[in-house]
């Protein structure tokens, strides 16, 4: 799906237009998606809505953190690992489309 959506637009588009248009794929493959999924943070057992928003939630089990971007970095590692801590999910996949060829743009993280 990354790649045919990197195909169709290429890089230099605003994150937005990946998401809808990876969101748009993802559903036409018959999976379950949340798109800009609102991930709250819990602090001394208090809910706060603090404004966190998964991209896209895929299975309630794979987040897809999309950037356009010109280079990943730590920051954005750390991130998806947050997103991962607070929604309780193993697997992301931090998704640059900022690139010429996206194999250099997908990095697959494991909590």
């Amino acid at each position: 799906m990354f790649f045919i959506v990197h195909t169709a637009l290429g890089p230099g588009l605003l994150e937005n237009a990946y998401e809808e248009c990876l969101y748009f794929e993802l559903c036409q493959a018959g999976l379950k998606v949340e798109k800009q999924k609102t991930l709250p943070l819990v602090y001394n057992e208090v809910n706060l809505e603090s404004g966190y928003r998964i991209n896209l939630l895929v299975e309630k089990s794979i987040i897809i953190e999309i950037k356009a971007i010109g280079t990943l970095n730590d920051t954005h590692l750390a991130q998806i690992l947050t997103y991962m801590k607070l929604s309780k999910c193993k697997l992301g996949l931090l998704v640059n489309f900022n690139v010429k060829s996206l194999k250099y743009g997908i990095k697959r993280v494991i909590f």
